[in-house]
């Protein structure tokens, strides 16, 4: 009787991967689009700049509602690969600007870049909690990152 339920979910099995295949496929189209908007947006900017247009280009900006979307454990699992990496400690802004590389997005958004590297320093800390990872001071006051030796 197992067997004639396997058989009958072949189908559906197949379909959803499929169909799971084409959303991954999509995603990536969205991300480069979105990409190329903002290059779009980045020419514009220096158009006016060569035009002589002086104002505030940020305040000018229309105010965007800002969601950083992971799936579970998507940003842990990032910065543990960029840290694996790394020929040094890392501050939770350079791992930032890693992932945006990563994910395509745009590097020259500063209030996604706070965001994001709000939530890189919370998942940081929390790692190292964890004991995954340790932490040394900078001169700054800025805390370096790097994967915990086992001993």
């Amino acid at each position: 009787m197992q067997r004639a339920r396997t058989e009958a979910f072949e189908h559906t099995i197949s379909g959803l991967l499929t169909k799971r295949s084409e959303l991954f496929g999509e995603a990536e189209k969205l991300r480069q689009k979105l990409a190329e908007i903002h290059n779009d947006i980045g020419a514009v900017d220096r158009a006016l700049s060569i035009c002589g247009y002086e104002g505030d280009l940020a305040a000018d900006t229309p105010p965007v509602k800002r969601t950083i979307v992971f799936a579970r454990n998507e940003l842990t699992r990032s910065i543990i690969a960029i840290l694996k990496q790394a020929t040094e400690p890392m501050s939770a802004m350079e791992i930032a600007h890693e992932i945006v590389g990563l994910r395509g997005e745009d590097a020259n958004d500063k209030k996604y870049l706070a965001d994001l590297k709000k939530r890189v320093g919370a998942a940081l800390r929390s790692m190292r909690s964890d004991g995954f990872l340790q932490s040394e001071a900078e001169k700054q006051g800025i805390l370096l990152w790097k994967i915990r030796k086992v001993k």
